[in-house]
């Protein structure tokens, strides 16, 4: 695949640069075991993947079954056959899902919680150097950790490398959660770059970009300003939280634990988590327990008793 060499007027940067530069990030660091490509198919996936081929590294582009993403958005994941298309399972081999995750974790996911996050993406890939599509303009905190480069984890085991004038430019950052070292090439691209590559090299994506969505990913994530009306367009998805809520309920109740007062029901939750009613802070979810700290304790001592 030739570079293609245009310029994009609107921020003065020439594609083809970044596009060079994003290669090298990709080069630079390629393991004798291949990198793990965690393939979400949305834009920024589709442009690392077409990164890593032009670069000529190994990798495996693995997508995470969440159970909660769009169903166009499967599809077209599963119509790439070099995708590899893992399902989170248990420590007894059975899978996980939104749907049996909420009932377990005994609170809905939010902001603050974002167990699932954790259960349904982050669990895979552990072990190997993990290309992401993360990006700056994504995301303002990430601009302002300026986390780009890191491996290892302390001062005196991180390798920097720079591709461009700004000497505090990073290109990959350890993961203290997951313990994994990630490569982010794009993480400098704006959305203007990322569709002027996609359409410049003909590279196809998935077709709700096309209905106006403009990022992808778990339907009713809390984490989106559409969660609403994503659960709106697919009310079965709705249907499912609502039943796994009212499962969520039945947990507490059978274990002991108090109910938020005006959770009586899946739909009162899902209320709650849309926004309805909600006249505390967020993590007065939380209502049952003296602080978020109390909370997430309670979660991880539940897990580590099973």
């Amino acid at each position: 695949m030739a570079l293609l060499e245009y310029r994009i007027t609107k921020n003065g940067y020439e594609l083809y640069d970044k596009v060079k530069v994003a290669i090298e990030r990709i080069k630079a660091f390629e393991p004798a075991e291949g990198y793990w490509l965690a393939y979400g198919g949305g834009k920024d996936s589709v442009v690392c993947k077409a990164l890593c081929d032009m670069a000529g590294v190994k990798y495996q582009a693995h997508y995470s079954c969440t159970s909660v993403d769009p169903p166009e958005l499967v599809r077209f994941i599963k119509s790439q056959p070099d995708v590899c298309f893992d399902i989170p399972k248990d420590k007894d081999g059975k899978p996980i899902t939104m749907w049996n995750l909420i009932p377990r974790k005994l609170i809905p996911p939010t902001r603050y919680t974002r167990y699932c996050c954790e259960e349904l993406k982050e669990s895979a890939g552990k072990g190997y150097i993990t290309i992401t599509g993360v990006r700056w303009a994504e995301s303002a905190n990430r601009k302002n950790n300026q986390a780009l480069i890191n491996i290892g984890n302390s001062k005196r085991n991180k390798i920097l490398l720079n591709f461009d004038d700004d000497e505090a430019r990073r290109m990959t950052e350890q993961c203290y959660r997951t313990r994994r070292t990630m490569l982010n090439p794009i993480i400098d691209w704006l959305d203007e770059d990322v569709w002027e590559f996609i359409k410049g090299y003909g590279i196809s994506y998935c077709i709700l970009y096309d209905c106006g969505y403009k990022r992808l990913g778990c339907i009713g994530c809390p984490l989106s300003s559409n969660a609403k009306t994503e659960l709106e367009a697919y009310p079965k998805y709705k249907e499912n939280y609502i039943r796994a809520f009212y499962k969520m309920l039945n947990e507490r109740r059978q274990k002991g634990l108090p109910v938020y007062e005006t959770w009586k029901t899946g739909e009162d939750v899902m209320d709650w988590w849309l926004g309805k009613n909600k006249d505390e802070d967020e993590d007065q979810i939380l209502i049952d327990f003296d602080s978020l700290e109390k909370a997430k304790e309670y979660i991880k001592e539940s897990e580590d008793t099973k």
